[in-house]
């Protein structure tokens, strides 16, 4: 007899909390923090990522004629485009000046979170692919009369598979730390120009005569102090930057209290005070870097806590990577390298598709040239 195939459905949820955590990182898996129950719930439960501020939960859950969770998606329906980090205020403004209406669209992201990793989360073994669950949120778009659909900061394998299934296809850039294999911080600068090299020897000495003391802290050794003092760096920063404070300070406590040792936060402290911090998140083989702030002026404090403490955490850890957030060419000089980062886009109105196609088009390529250029500026001994 010919094999059955299953009956599919897919429900969407206004809670990460009407979905199982354990069938959810079943199809999730371990690798990445970001799309982790315990993240997600974070960010619902202290009022980051809600109806109110404009992310309003819809995740996605496809399950076969058994009811078994077989792919998910951390899905948003939103009001604006804050908080994503690739912009579309542009086709939004051009949509609306045709009479459309752009807001709300679906989001299939981490929210505030400019991070690599799965987004279309399937369930080992179920012999789903992309494409099937891809077509689910197409036409759950459709059923709720909605402009599109949007999967940012996707992997590559992702990017591809949407691409094919004629979703369009956006590039960007980011600055990555790999570690080639080194032992120590040393054998990372011995594999630079002499001169780069200096400079960054420099800088470590600088931050470090200035008479701070640094503290690397996970999981439980996380205090309610600790935090308080955090959030008020992270505020500090986003008024510095005019930006607006997307994660509530309940937040941090509670990613702490659910996600355990994966948290990291690194601290500086001057005459007894805490004066800085760097929140990471640790992957299985990747350290993301994500908030930072300060109160005070102290020479490379921030290279020191966000990039060199991050790649000796690294080393020291055995992780490949190390993330450091979005924007910043002044990483190169500090051994984080270009790298491409993906997004695709499924736009249900056939003018607007047209439009953003082409510009893609245009874009893509200018994309790859400018990630050629800014990889001249590598630090790196040229390879004979």
């Amino acid at each position: 007899m010919p094999d059955r195939t299953p009956a599919l459905s897919i429900t969407l949820h206004g809670s990460i909390h009407e979905i199982d955590a354990a069938e959810w990182d079943m199809c999730a898996g371990m690798d990445n923090p970001f799309v982790s129950h315990a993240f997600l719930s974070a960010v619902e439960d202290s009022g980051s990522a809600t109806a109110r501020t404009g992310w309003l939960p819809r995740h996605a859950a496809l399950r076969d004629d058994r009811g078994m969770l077989i792919a998910a998606a951390p899905l948003y329906a939103k009001g604006h485009s804050y908080g994503e980090y690739v912009f579309d205020h542009g086709w939004a403004r051009a949509f609306e000046q045709a009479g459309g209406d752009y807001y709300p669209k679906l989001q299939v992201s981490a929210p505030f979170s400019p991070v690599t990793g799965p987004r279309l989360l399937l369930r080992p073994g179920s012999q789903i692919d992309t494409a099937t669950l891809a077509g689910a949120l197409t036409q759950a778009c459709r059923e709720l009369q909605l402009s599109s659909v949007h999967v940012t900061f996707c992997t590559q394998a992702e990017y591809t598979s949407l691409g094919q299934a004629g979703w369009l296809q956006r590039l960007g850039v980011q600055y990555h730390w790999h570690n080639d294999g080194y032992a120590s911080f040393d054998d990372f600068l011995a594999a630079l120009s002499s001169r780069k090299r200096k400079v960054i020897r420099r800088e470590r000495r600088d931050a470090n005569a200035s008479g701070l003391n640094f503290l690397t802290l996970r999981g439980s050794e996380i205090e309610k102090a600790h935090w308080k003092a955090f959030y008020r760096f992270y505020h500090s920063t986003v008024d510095r930057k005019w930006g607006s404070a997307y994660l509530t300070e309940k937040f941090f406590p509670l990613l702490s209290a659910r996600l355990g040792d994966r948290v990291v936060l690194m601290l500086a402290e001057h005459s007894g005070k805490l004066v800085a911090g760097a929140l990471n998140l640790a992957g299985t083989d990747t350290l993301y870097g994500r908030n930072w702030g300060c109160i005070g002026d102290f020479p490379f404090l921030h290279f020191e806590l966000c990039y060199y403490r991050a790649i000796d955490f690294a080393i020291a850890h055995g992780m490949k990577t190390v993330e450091a957030g979005a924007q910043g060419e002044h990483k190169i000089q500090r051994g984080y390298l270009p790298s491409p980062t993906y997004s695709a886009h499924w736009i249900a109105n056939p003018g607007l598709r047209r439009a953003i196609g082409d510009h893609l088009a245009r874009e893509r390529p200018a994309m790859e040239a400018e990630m050629a250029t800014l990889m001249e500026f590598s630090p790196f001994k040229e390879e004979k």
